[in-house]
């Protein structure tokens, strides 16, 4: 069972009136804004809508729509810029299109009265259109609250003056109830012409796609796994590098180190090695090219031994040809990075002799 509200816009101070079409027969009708949740049609009252009928080229709705406005503005004496024109769609008759002008502000005005009763119409339609399009002359019927008038070209309020002027003096023919239903009930089924088109159209709500969100949500697991792969698979070759890197570095630990000794830690290994070999603290090679040099810069001083000891220290045999000479060599050592401690120094043969110890600072 379909069924539909239509709810009839009032004259300015008047209040809404509604019918409900089901299955092509009145439901029930009223005052106020309509019960329940069926869909509404809003119908726009007569007198203020000018109904127009022209055969636009087969366009896009975008170039009808401004054809039409073109055609409004050559017709009409009000700026454009204070109308809403809306385009209809063709007519199997004749081809022709309704095209229907009305005041920007009524149109925000009865959208506003229709928000704040809680209703969003999906399609806003002008009232001579309920009516059933004649053969030919004019039909006469009673819409919600309002006489209205309808021809094959034409649509507009009944008035006792005016009608007989756009008629031209012939009587419209009034519509027999059932025939009257029906057409509204066809005219809900198919709006020949809604009035909520650009600024004024209806806002739709999109309906949440989940077979979209669950291919999506698929593609994501997919990325994520593919980069988890990605990651183990780089892993595992950082892990196979450092694994030939150390297998590399044992083989080559095993032709340093001492023929027949076990590789089980090639670092500490070759590092046990090299300080066997150099000897302790900075070795012997580097701690006696430093004292040498030392020994250079300060004339009137030699080494007369050398005694390069297990723990890294250095005990030199020193002869100067004087006293201060000892105390200038103890600095310069000391200044090139090494703690001295001087012995006892003793003169013979014209030349000072004594001890120096050296070591690492």
């Amino acid at each position: 069972m379909s069924a539909t509200n239509l709810v009839f816009l009032p004259p300015p101070g008047g209040a809404l009136r509604w019918m409900r079409l089901e299955d092509g027969r009145v439901a029930g009708e009223g005052d106020g804004p309509p019960p329940g949740d069926a869909p509404a049609i809003a119908v726009a009252p007569a007198e203020a809508v000018t109904l127009h009928w022209a055969e636009l080229p087969a366009r896009s709705s975008a170039q009808a729509a401004a054809a039409a406005r073109i055609m409004a503005a050559e017709a009409s004496a009000a700026p454009m810029s204070e109308l809403h024109v809306a385009v209809g769609g063709e007519e199997a008759e004749d081809g022709g299109r309704a095209i229907g002008v009305v005041n920007a502000g009524a149109m925000a005005g009865w959208l506003s009265m229709l928000a704040e009763a809680g209703i969003d119409p999906v399609a806003l339609v002008p009232a001579p259109l309920l009516l059933p399009r004649p053969d030919s002359g004019y039909a006469l019927g009673s819409v919600g609250w309002q006489a209205v008038v309808r021809g094959r070209h034409a649509g507009f309020a009944d008035d006792a003056a005016l009608t007989p002027l756009v008629t031209g003096g012939a009587l419209p023919e009034p519509v027999p109830e059932p025939e009257l239903v029906a057409a509204m009930a066809a005219a809900v089924a198919a709006v020949p012409l809604d009035l909520r088109q650009g600024v004024f159209a209806r806002r739709r709500r999109r309906a949440i796609d989940w077979r979209l969100i669950r291919r999506l949500a698929l593609m994501g697991l997919a990325i994520l796994a593919l980069t988890l792969a990605i990651d183990l698979v780089r892993i595992a070759r950082y892990s196979f590098a450092a694994d030939a890197a150390e297998a590399r570095a044992d083989a080559l630990a095993r032709t340093v180190l001492p023929r027949g000794e076990t590789v089980t830690d090639a670092d500490r290994q070759l590092a046990e090695r090299l300080a066997g070999v150099r000897g302790p603290g900075l070795g012997f090679s580097r701690s006696a090219a430093a004292v040498f040099a030392v020994v250079r810069a300060v004339p009137g001083t030699e080494i007369t031994a050398l005694d390069f000891q297990p723990s890294g220290d250095m005990r030199l045999g020193i002869a100067v040809e004087r006293e201060a000479l000892a105390t200038d060599l103890k600095r310069a050592i000391e200044a090139a990075g090494f703690d001295v401690q001087a012995g006892t120094f003793t003169a013979a043969g014209g030349r000072i002799t004594g001890e120096f110890t050296v070591r690492v600072r």
